[in-house]
């Protein structure tokens, strides 16, 4: 087992969900939202988010990669789109992280194609010193370092998902 030290603890992450979808709530006031996850690793976060916004809510995914290990292959491929038509709807892009911000910016632009009455990110995770494209985040729950985070949805290999923490490999 690699060697994992907590970055983000479970009360604060928790904590700060809930700021996020009273955030939501409060600017979408009265109207429905789809949250669109990024599978796989969106899958807790996005659902802590719903639980957290009185709002109808409506949820689909879209299952994206570009990642290899702890690397962007810089090749990003859509493996499943998502079901519902989003035409006139007001969208929130539910992203675990973002990185360099190539895959969400392919992502933002294969879904206004899809003619959404608005798109929004939300992202858990923010690693500013890595950004390679200029992307408006609107809901962002931590801004962190470059360091390899695991936990909460976050794999490496396809292992730690299910760590109630976002915690960091060195």
């Amino acid at each position: 087992m690699d060697d994992i030290k907590v970055l983000i603890d479970k009360k604060l992450l928790s904590a700060r969900i809930r700021e996020l979808g009273k955030q939501i709530e409060k600017d979408y006031e009265g109207k429905e939202i789809v949250l669109v996850g990024l599978l796989k690793g969106s899958v807790m976060f996005l659902a802590e988010l719903a639980e957290n916004i009185s709002n109808d809510v409506g949820l689909d995914f879209m299952d994206v990669s570009s990642y290899k290990g702890k690397e962007s292959t810089g090749n990003i491929r859509i493996n499943k789109d998502i079901r519902d038509s989003i035409e006139g709807k007001d969208v929130i892009i539910v992203e675990d992280i973002i990185d360099t911000g190539r895959t969400l910016s392919h992502v933002i632009q294969y879904l206004k194609q899809k003619s959404p009455n608005s798109l929004k990110i939300a992202t858990m995770l923010s690693k500013p010193s890595r950004r390679e494209v200029e992307i408006k985040v609107d809901y962002i729950g931590f801004e962190i370092e470059d360091k390899f985070v695991v936990g909460y949805g976050l794999d490496y290999n396809e292992k730690y998902r299910n760590l109630p923490y976002i915690g960091y490999i060195e």
